[in-house]
């Protein structure tokens, strides 16, 4: 009789147990309720607000103990604890095969023997001929003018009804090493094809966001130095192939004393422009005082160190381009042979980039 009421106990303990961990249980679940379930317009916002406010509560007082236990560590003697790196599209993107690598001989042989080694090398100048689509429209010189403006060596002809293959016959008869051809619609600039001469290849890039230099606030005009090219980001084969179609535009010694730099960033396959001008200053900076005490030198004087600082200057112009498609050869719609065509069915991943 005593087992049976021991055993009798036992459960009747394991079920009020169990009921006070469904109780807590349903507690939480009440107090986590999603906004998105609350149908009161009123109420959903109000838990919205309340569960954001706690969000950043936790977030501050994470980055509290974090500081702590670093101070913690620096008077102790010891190694601090390791910076958490945070997670970004970039550094989470998917693993691709074609990124480049520095010890590649394949890729390095490549570039002896593809299309712009020999302006890359310098046993040619770089000329570009610039020109538009068969409808101008108002924005579209503008623009033009100032890329004249940025591209050393660069010629504006219009276009006229001339066929494009009429073009690139005349561009390759008058030694020209590229063609830029400025696309318009709705009076507005949407594409840029660049056609390497004389073998190709034909690269046609979106263009958006186009900010002019009249339009840049404090902007600098740019002097007739030969700019620095800087090129970020392009890891694949592709986007090493595009890194030397740009670079191919513009003359491979820079003239340093104009303090004149071009930027093409990409990120997430978009590219970046951007037209700068710096100086290096000298910038005084005094020293922090000592707790209780100033930092003082044998006058008396409070102790300052120079500092040189850089500063930049946007001259203008200001774009994005996205790439559509890289053509073998010369511009050719019928015969042509694409290297690399975006497709809609590659947009499937945020994580998946291709330059």
């Amino acid at each position: 009789m005593g087992g049976k009421r021991k055993t009798n106990e036992n459960e009747g303990m394991e079920g009020e147990e169990d009921s006070k961990h469904n109780i807590k249980k349903m507690e939480k679940e009440k107090s986590e309720i999603l906004p998105s379930s609350i149908k009161n317009k009123e109420k959903r916002s109000a838990v919205h607000a309340k569960l954001k406010h706690q969000k950043k509560l936790d977030k501050r007082k994470k980055l509290k103990a974090r500081d702590a236990a670093a101070k913690r560590a620096l008077e102790l003697g010891e190694e601090p604890p390791p910076k958490q790196i945070p997670r970004t599209i970039e550094n989470t993107r998917e693993a691709d095969e074609t990124v480049c690598m520095p010890d590649d001989e394949e890729l390095f042989a490549g570039n002896d023997a593809d299309e712009f080694s020999a302006v890359l090398k310098q046993d040619r100048t770089p000329k570009i001929l610039i020109t538009t689509c068969r409808f101008n429209s108002t924005r579209g010189p503008a623009f033009i003018t100032e890329l004249l403006s940025v591209i050393p060596n660069s010629h504006y002809h219009k276009r006229g009804t001339y066929d494009l293959k009429k073009i690139v016959e005349y561009a390759n008869n008058k030694e020209f090493t590229s063609i830029i051809v400025v696309h318009t619609n709705r009076r507005e600039p949407d594409a840029l094809l660049i056609i390497g001469l004389p073998d190709g290849p034909t690269a046609h890039f979106k263009l958006s966001s186009l900010v002019l230099r009249k339009d840049i606030k404090n902007h600098g005009n740019p002097t007739s130095h030969e700019p620095e090219l800087v090129l970020n980001n392009f890891t694949t084969r592709l986007g090493h192939r595009i890194g030397r179609l740009i670079q191919s535009l513009f003359p491979q010694s820079p003239n340093f004393r104009g303090r004149r730099v071009v930027t093409f960033h990409n990120q997430r396959d978009f590219i970046f422009f951007r037209h700068h001008r710096y100086i290096f200053e000298t910038k005084e900076i005094k020293q922090s005082e000592s707790k209780g005490k100033k930092a003082k030198d044998t006058k008396g004087e409070s102790i300052s160190k120079e500092k040189v600082i850089a500063r930049l200057q946007e001259c203008g112009p200001r774009f994005t381009l996205k790439l559509v498609s890289l053509q073998h050869g010369t511009f050719d719609t019928k015969g042509g042979e694409f290297e690399w065509v975006h497709k809609p069915e590659m947009d499937t991943s945020r994580r998946r980039f291709f330059l």
